[in-house]
């Protein structure tokens, strides 16, 4: 009896395993799906919502080239089969071909956008498969001549000898097939300073945002069905730089409720929609889900939100975490394409203002470019679901410290920006609590192979 083992193929993500047989005197026995030991070896977590088997009667029945757009386990019970699958996606294995012969110890893990076929060898094949989506009248896929010349299958049995369906023989040759194009992210909030540092980082990517925002395209994450009818089946990861992020109009009436909406609800509904269709959900969080009385804070501090921004943001945490392909990033004092506090220090020191400045609260800057790389990172090197914290690098900053770093990059004198205490800032207004310290350990981020640039570095950058 030989071990569970995993290989690869010439066609990418196509994958042959050897399954161990489990063998007496009355017949074998064998697990013909062990997500934990199958995805432990490398095949993708993939989540199967339908079994299907199909019965073949005699030797030559041959059957395909289909290139479904969902991923298949197959695999045979009884009998032998010669399986043969052809690349039908875009890109530049397009019409790579990769032949297994097929028995009870032999499966195929086939990804989406691949051809799949078969030809029984034996009479009574039983050609299992396990898909992770449900079948629906009307789909289109591309599809392949058996005999194609440029696939130059090596078929067994002659095809004028095997059985095939008049819809097999009338498929197109590989010139004539459109291939399959690839899932792409989708970018939810892309109108933000997050969301087009995102579409820069990903530019395959589909940028949305919220109805009303001025964005071309709309989704309205608070809604329900709006989410369930959105076509997922095209994307591969979700994105969700979609929030509420005024603080203070948090703590009222109907800032409360927009905050609990987009901040905790959305996540929750995108949770489940990861799951539905085997999606990566990737959640954008904040240092607000602490209370700040730690001067740094790792992944594993326990939530300890202060105002109602933080705790739909500390909500919106742990929906997201509920997916089962998700990366919860949590940053800190974003600085992007767009209003923000950098951009206000530098036009108050063009305009000749010295404004006052909390030096109390300290933290990092976090580059939107710099955590949308970041995130590509993770997402290509296939980094463990869970939490990280992402900033820029450097020593802890105050406010105050940031603006004249600002001021000096503009000419001004540092000594213009005034210093002032949080409470004497916050005399006279009505603002939520914010966390003294926000500074986030990077040692899971850096783990992960991600080293950030100097938050001062890219302060240089980003003001030239």
């Amino acid at each position: 009896m030989s071990d569970l083992s995993v290989e690869t193929t010439a066609i990418p993500g196509l994958l042959v395993v050897r399954l161990p047989l489990h063998e007496d005197a009355r017949g074998w026995f064998k697990e013909a799906w062990q997500r934990e030991k199958m995805v432990a070896l490398g095949l993708p977590d993939f989540g199967p919502v339908q079994h299907n088997v199909s019965y073949n009667a005699t030797r030559g029945a041959t059957r395909g080239i289909h290139a479904e757009p969902w991923d298949k386990f197959v695999s045979v019970s009884t009998g032998r089969a010669f399986g043969a699958w052809v690349d039908l996606r875009a890109g530049d294995s397009f019409g790579a071909t990769v032949t297994v012969e097929l028995e009870p110890s032999v499966a195929v893990f086939v990804p989406r956008g691949v051809g799949n076929s078969y030809q029984t060898l034996t009479d009574g094949v039983a050609y299992g498969y396990l898909v992770n989506d449900h079948w629906r009248a009307g789909q289109t896929y591309p599809a392949l001549a058996l005999d194609d010349p440029t696939a130059a299958i090596p078929w067994p049995i002659p095809l004028e000898e095997a059985e095939i369906s008049a819809k097999d023989r009338a498929q197109p040759g590989l010139a004539d097939v459109t291939p399959m194009t690839p899932r792409r992210p989708l970018v939810l909030g892309a109108r933000g300073q997050l969301g087009r540092a995102l579409l820069a980082a990903f530019p395959d990517a589909l940028g949305v945002d919220l109805p009303g925002s001025g964005a071309e395209a709309c989704l309205d994450v608070t809604d329900p069905a709006a989410v369930a009818a959105w076509p997922w089946r095209e994307h591969d990861v979700i994105l969700n730089a979609a929030a509420y992020t005024a603080v203070d109009a948090a703590e009222t009436p109907d800032g409360r409720r927009t905050a609990w909406q987009v901040n905790a609800q959305a996540p929750a509904t995108l949770a489940k929609v990861a799951d539905e269709h085997g999606l990566a959900l990737v959640h954008f969080s904040s240092e607000y889900v602490f209370d700040g009385t730690a001067e740094v804070h790792t992944e594993d501090e326990p939530l300890s939100p202060l105002g109602v921004y933080a705790q739909t943001k500390a909500a919106g945490d742990l929906a997201a975490a509920t997916a089962r392909h998700h990366l919860v990033l949590r940053t800190s004092w974003l600085i992007g394409d767009g209003g923000n506090f950098v951009r206000t220090m530098a036009r108050l020191a063009g305009d000749g203002v010295s404004p006052a400045v909390v030096d109390d609260q300290t933290g990092r800057l976090t580059f939107a470019t710099d955590l949308a790389a970041a995130t590509r990172h993770l997402l290509t090197t296939h980094a463990p679901s869970g939490t990280y914290q992402v900033s820029n690098a450097g020593p802890a900053m105050s406010w105050a410290d940031v603006a004249e770093e600002v001021f000096a990059r503009c000419g001004r004198e540092r000594s213009d920006v005034r210093r002032v205490s949080t409470q004497e800032y916050a005399a006279g207004k009505q603002l939520a609590p914010r966390p003294a310290h926000s500074v986030l350990d990077l040692t899971k981020l850096a783990g992960a192979g991600v080293s950030m640039p100097d938050a001062l570095d890219a302060l240089d950058a980003y003001l030239a």
